[in-house]
């Protein structure tokens, strides 16, 4: 049975150095999407709420910089149109690569066949805002992958290893009495919530701590849950009942990081960077916008003449005034450059999208370019992104794929592998690597790929120039091939393996063996016909 004591009085501790930072993160969410804010420094933000901060943000770039920037790297990290990974053990046989292609291919789908798509989304603006997120993977009753993005402001993240990846997630959440006793079970819940749900108060708060952590002892092939490797507990707060203790085959949550700060679990993400433009663009704006108020409807000098009352005019369209001389009022011109404030603020929104990635799409009044400068400035960008992709990978990638394959596998057995097949016995007990074919993860492969091919030319050149054929033989053409296709994504059911490609080349020698003999008998016809042919002519 999980000790409640202990689970609250670690969420008390793990509360200390998260209230470190939360002010950064708050700025940050106040001033692009203040609704995700929720949580921070223990602030309910309420759709009203988020409405009233939005009136400080006086030009919308950020925001729409963070979302621009968002899609560009998920879709080039792990696009919904096409397999982003596979698994690969190293050295595999034939038979082995088909069950893994398989696998991989069976996971893939069923992770965008859920709803990954939409929270992964959700979580990756966390990424850009606050710098970590965490998102939550199981496995629903009806089966498949299910997906949940938890606010930043109610977990707080801890490491079992100094500077390791996050393996400890206290999420604490208001729910109302009506879904506590629906998740939970009327018997499950306290005295407290059981009176509240009898007085038919279904709509009262209760909060609710889930704290998932490794067990120090478990079971590698577990299947009771005290026994698995990750421990699951949830709890009333005020009352410490236990709801729920369970655990996890494999860390449920995914929490990358993208700055992670010194000595800290925590992160802080490009919006932080762009903070002081986004702070100084707004002021910008604001000024620009008073400034044009001041052009557009500037104000009036008048002067009290004895006729013209300064005090009772009422300026506006379609008025009458009454005054000694057309004189006596007249516009103040204030000298305002309000086009000086534009161009501060063309300046500050360019420095806005560059830093959250946004500013792949070129100006509308800007000149097209072609195909192949975007595919240029695609793979250019992408290759700058190579740190970031790397952490993610780790962070992020590997523990989604860990996941779902473990989740998978375990449905598998369930079904008496018909899921994805039974695996070869040789596969048994082998650890798996994680290999990926995403947009993001070839375009750092692409100066492998030039090195091959520029061997491959060179090697080319020097046997034409030095009529040496034998340097051929000094390259293994079919497996450099063969590398290529899997650096570049090539699907690998297209690539023949050794044995069907050693039939096709023994069809084609005895093919041509054939066409020898074939082309031989002929030869042989044709000089039996011309000798006897040359008999006659001499008898004749």
């Amino acid at each position: 049975m999980a000790d409640a004591d202990k689970i609250k009085r670690r969420n008390s501790e793990l509360q200390g150095p998260k209230q470190l930072h939360e002010q950064v993160w708050k700025d940050c969410y106040d001033l692009s999407m203040p609704a995700r804010g929720h949580g921070l420094l223990s602030e309910i933000i309420t759709a009203n709420d988020a409405q009233q901060r939005k009136a400080i943000i006086y030009d919308s770039t950020a925001p729409d910089s963070v979302r621009v920037g968002v899609a560009t790297v998920m879709g080039g990290m792990v696009p919904s149109n096409s397999q982003w990974f596979y698994l690969d053990i190293g050295s595999e046989t034939d038979a082995e690569q088909v069950w893994l292609d398989e696998a991989a291919k069976f996971i893939w789908e069923n992770i965008h066949a859920g709803n990954f798509d939409a929270e992964a989304f959700d979580a990756m603006i966390d990424v850009w805002i606050a710098g970590w997120h965490v998102l939550y993977c199981d496995e629903p009753e009806e089966g498949g992958f299910y997906f949940e993005t938890w606010p930043v402001g109610e977990c707080r993240v801890a490491s079992s290893r100094a500077g390791g990846l996050v393996d400890t997630v206290y999420r604490e959440r208001a729910m109302t009495v009506s879904q506590v006793v629906t998740e939970y079970g009327l018997d499950k819940v306290s005295e407290k919530v059981r009176s509240l749900w009898e007085a038919k108060k279904y709509d009262e708060q209760i909060r609710v701590l889930h704290a998932i952590e490794p067990r120090e002892l478990y079971a590698g092939d577990a299947k009771l849950a005290k026994n698995m490797k990750f421990s699951s507990c949830h709890m009333e707060v005020d009352s410490k009942t236990v709801l729920r203790d369970s655990g996890y085959h494999e860390f449920p949550c995914m929490v990358p990081r993208w700055s992670r700060l010194p000595n800290s679990p925590y992160a802080t993400g490009p919006m932080s960077d762009a903070l002081p433009d986004v702070r100084t663009l707004n002021e910008v704006t604001k000024w620009t916008l008073m400034g044009a108020e001041t052009t557009l409807a500037p104000p009036m000098i008048a002067e009290d003449d004895g006729v013209l009352n300064p005090s009772n005019i009422k300026m506006g369209p379609r008025k009458i005034i009454v005054a000694n001389s057309v004189d006596s009022i007249k516009p103040l011109i204030t000298g305002a450059k309000v086009e000086f404030g534009m161009m501060t603020r063309d300046s500050l929104q360019a420095g806005i999208r560059k830093i959250l990635m946004a500013d792949q799409l070129p100006p509308v009044e800007g000149q097209s370019k072609t195909a192949y400068e975007w595919s240029v400035r695609v793979a250019m960008l992408r290759q700058m992104l190579g740190p970031m992709f790397g952490r993610f990978q780790a962070e992020f990638l590997q523990p989604l794929v860990e996941r779902c394959f473990g989740i998978a596998w375990r449905a598998n057995m369930r079904s008496g592998f018909k899921l994805i097949g039974r695996p070869p016995e040789t596969l048994l007990d082998r650890n798996f690597t994680v290999r990926y074919l995403s947009p993001l993860a070839r375009a750092q492969r692409e100066e492998e790929i030039a090195s091959l091919d520029r061997f491959e030319i060179g090697l080319g050149a020097t046997v034409q120039a030095t009529g040496r054929a034998d340097l051929l033989d000094l390259y293994d053409w079919q497996e450099g091939t063969r590398m290529k296709s899997r650096m570049l994504g090539v699907p690998q059911k297209l690539i023949r393996d050794d044995k069907q490609l050693a039939k096709i080349q023994d069809d084609k020698a005895q093919a041509a063996q054939q066409a020898a003999q074939q082309a031989s008998a002929m030869q042989g016809q044709a000089e039996m016909q011309s000798a006897m042919a040359q008999r006659v002519a001499t008898a004749a």
